[in-house]
């Protein structure tokens, strides 16, 4: 039955819920914001061929204050953030993201990471990826929802 398949899905779909609202009128209420990090050599992502080659395997993207153009679609989703002051265009399929952190309430969705692209899908890079980012210190740490919750011992 793939169980654990159908739930890894059922989760992206809070993702892309979450994405839906705050592109919405009024975008995101209160404190809310989205740490959303996801494998850039996954089959889908696109984006200025110079950003993802400084992430040559995973990336973490912050929607807080300055992001435009948020398209959740259905297997998808778009948005333009500003990159050293520039603004980049990029489209990541739910299925790329491997963590969704959302610090107002540390709330945390992890996934497992989906297969690699082909060499000639994957962006060529040379960079080593950024260390993931850190709650605020004082904080508690995340709630992370893990699957493993649900499996029968």
């Amino acid at each position: 039955m793939h169980y654990e398949a159908m739930a890894q899905e059922a989760l992206r779909g809070v993702v892309k819920a979450a994405l839906k609202r705050a592109a919405a009128p009024g975008g995101l209420p209160g404190a809310h914001h989205f740490y959303i990090t996801f494998k850039t050599d996954a089959p889908g992502v696109s984006g200025p061929p110079d950003l993802l080659s400084k992430y040559p395997d995973e990336m973490t993207i912050v929607l807080q204050h300055q992001y435009w153009d948020l398209a959740p679609g259905e297997t998808f989703f778009s948005v333009t953030l500003r990159f050293g002051g520039q603004p980049k265009w990029l489209s990541i399929p739910y299925a790329a993201v491997t963590r969704f952190y959302d610090p107002s309430v540390q709330f945390l969705l992890q996934f497992e990471p989906p297969p690699a692209a082909t060499p000639e899908e994957a962006p060529a890079a040379e960079a080593a990826p950024p260390p993931e980012p850190e709650p605020p210190p004082g904080e508690p740490p995340p709630k992370v929802v893990s699957l493993d919750q649900f499996r029968k011992k």
